[in-house]
């Protein structure tokens, strides 16, 4: 029995959001080895385990770490294509043998999933590589084959991914050992796997947050990062060594650092590059794997040979292009008279004719595994005079380079808007200290004060005790609505709220806010509150509870502002044909023109955080202006300026059909 169908290709083509990366067996390895010492390092409750490792001679380099892991489940299954002894068994964990030409032998899998934690690394050996591999000489050493390995594929810890792989898998394994399907089915009961993908999303947002110690993967990660630090060092040395190619890379590296403009640079690194590798056409062009077409930007030529720059070169007819999209590698054709590929397409040879293409490679750019641009040098002449193994190595570290600098470029295009949001987060950061540290400290005090004269005071009058338990619990309450306010405005931007729309009277809305202000309000005396809302309105689309919230906030937030001698008035009219527009207007203290925008800021306070006296955390207008966000409308503030009242207006959706 043999299965052609692959893992990856099936993830991929079940949850289409996803996107292969490109990976090298080290680091298979490196990610493989975490974690698997993520799962003997922490106290994970019977987790199920499957691993793939295409051959028996790679699953022997790691049998022992599997039996220490045996210990921890007895849901692992090992899988592999028998070289020697490699067979069906169930001793300390499941083996299962797959057919060699199964598509198993060209992927490399390991999932671990548990109650509280998932993540699965699914990747398919490129074709390139495994083609690399089979023309190596027998007695190329093993150190160098792998290090040619390439794969693409996922590795990922969001538990959907994670479970659809399992099922996958699972599916695979009951296929060549139907006498595990027991088995199977009581990790697929345990695990909800093969379920639906919303129940399962549902289920990771509220059964699966568990604080996991990563300090084992972190360690092995680093120790990896060392040894692919000091490989990438001795890598370097190597090419410095040769002049040429250390005066290219010298070149290019001052173009991107003298310039953030990326057409500069990529103009300067076509004439860089035509240059030193004597080519008598370099072509630099941004392109994507999906693209059709492509526009010729940047060239470089030697005298007599024609010029492309700006043409239209159509991608979707090149062979070639399809081909380093496929195989994620260049291609290099040393004489166009002799390959087949030429002889065989008919644009191919246009192409070659037409520009008198002798040889010619093609290289890739990639930006974290995404296709961003192409490297193309033609050689008009003789082909004795193109590219030698070690020029194609050097296009390859230029193709880098380039991505490097077309990353760095777009990040400082950024670099103004990046700094601001610094900033706010820095101004953040500070007003959370302050403020949970005074709102905190303040009530804490009190609230140990009074405790401890309790317990130490056994004799005090009952009226006083009185007065100690309510100042403790008004303090407590105090805290208790800090937090609140916390993990509200957090639950509403990072859109964790459940929405529950609804259609509703406005009036009844107002007189519930109006009347949890006046049940929770600390002051003995609120200044005067009027309502003006005509029996005309129509009712209006939106969660009832929330738009309560705002309302009691900014009743709440005038109250703050206004003297108990004020007034504060609750209008309501028809903003349009689709809104209804709330405003909350007050006689109190007003505010500047300057700061109507920032005063829905978090933990915005016009005194100051620590010397403020109208109490609060700056929270409140935060947590409105969300919650007016999650139901489309919008909401703002006028004010005259000091002293002379504002207003505050907030629009809600009218219900359809009214």
């Amino acid at each position: 029995m043999s299965i052609s169908t692959s893992v990856l290709s099936d993830l991929l083509q079940s949850l289409t959001y996803l996107r292969p990366q490109l990976y090298f067996k080290a680091s298979l390895t490196a990610l493989s080895h975490a974690m698997e010492d993520q799962v003997l390092a922490t106290n994970l409750d019977e987790p199920l385990i499957i691993a793939s490792f295409q051959r028996e001679r790679f699953y022997r380099q790691e049998a022992h770490r599997y039996k220490r892991l045996s210990r921890r489940s007895n849901q692992i299954y090992v899988l592999s294509a028998p070289e020697t002894e490699f067979a069906h068994s169930s001793d300390d964990y499941e083996k299962v043998a797959f057919e060699p030409d199964d598509a198993l032998s060209q992927e490399w899998h390991l999932i671990v999933i548990a109650d509280n934690y998932a993540t699965c690394l699914v990747c398919r050996e490129s074709l390139g590589s495994i083609n690399r591999n089979r023309q190596l000489p027998e007695n190329t050493p093993s150190l160098d084959m792998d290090t040619a390995r390439r794969f693409e594929g996922i590795w990922t810890s969001e538990r959907s991914v994670s479970l659809k792989a399992a099922e996958l898998l699972l599916a695979r394994i009951q296929t060549y050992r139907p006498d595990l399907t027991k088995k199977i089915n009581q990790v697929r009961q345990r695990f909800d796997i093969g379920k639906t993908k919303k129940k399962s999303k549902a289920k990771t947002l509220s059964e699966y947050a568990c604080n996991i110690d990563t300090d084992p993967f972190v360690q092995r990660l680093v120790t990896y990062l060392q040894a692919s630090q000091y490989k990438l060092h001795k890598a370097y040395r190597s090419i410095t060594a040769q002049a040429r190619k250390e005066r290219l890379i010298n070149s290019i590296t001052i173009a991107i650092r003298r310039s953030l403009d990326p057409q500069a640079v990529l103009e300067i690194a076509a004439q860089e590059l035509g240059q030193h590798l004597d080519a008598d056409r370099c072509l630099i062009y941004r392109a994507q794997a999906t693209d059709n077409q492509a526009i010729i930007e940047h060239e470089f030529i030697n005298s007599g040979v024609i010029s492309v720059q700006g043409q239209t070169w159509e991608l979707d007819k090149n062979p070639l292009f399809k081909e380093i999209t496929q195989n994620n590698e260049g291609v290099c054709i040393s004489d166009t008279l002799t390959d087949q590929r030429i002889q065989n397409s008919a644009s191919l040879s246009i192409i070659v004719k037409k520009l008198t293409i002798h040889a010619w490679l093609i290289e890739p750019v990639f930006s974290q595994g995404r296709l961003i641009g192409v490297i193309e040098l033609h050689y008009c002449n003789s082909p004795s005079t193109a590219l030698q193994p070690g020029d194609i190595d050097l296009v390859k570290a230029i193709a880098n380079q380039i991505s490097a600098a077309l990353i760095q470029a777009e990040a400082f295009a950024n670099l103004e808007e990046l700094n601001e949001q610094l900033e706010a987060l820095d101004r953040t950061r500070r007003n959370l200290i302050a403020i949970t540290g005074h709102e905190l400290r303040t009530p804490l005090s009190t609230i140990q004060v009074c405790l401890e004269s309790l317990a130490s005071e056994p004799d005090m009058p009952a009226d006083l005790r009185q007065v100690m338990l309510n100042t403790a619990l008004s303090d407590s309450e105090r805290m208790r609505q800090l937090v609140q306010d916390f993990l509200t405005l957090s639950n509403l931007e990072s859109g964790r709220i459940e929405w529950h729309p609804e259609s509703l009277t406005l009036q009844e809305c107002v007189e519930l806010a109006l009347s949890r202000v006046r049940i929770h309000s600390s002051r003995e005396e609120i200044p005067e509150i009027k309502t003006h809302i005509a029996d005309t309105l129509p009712l209006i689309k939106a969660d009832g509870d929330w738009l309560v919230e705002v309302i009691a906030k900014l009743i709440d937030n005038a109250c703050k502002f206004t003297p108990a001698q004020g007034k504060i008035t609750i209008k309501a009219n028809r903003n349009g044909n689709q809104m209804v527009e709330v405003t909350v207007a007050d006689t109190g203290r007003g505010i500047e023109t300057n700061r109507l925008e920032v005063v829905f800021d978090r933990f915005y306070q016009e005194e100051g955080a620590l010397r403020r006296t109208a109490g609060g955390t700056g929270l409140g207008l935060a947590i409105c202006r969300q919650i007016v966000k999650g139901w489309n409308g919008k909401i703002w503030a006028e004010s005259d300026g000091k002293d002379q009242g504002s207003k505050f207006h907030f629009t809600i959706p009218i219900s359809p059909g009214t």
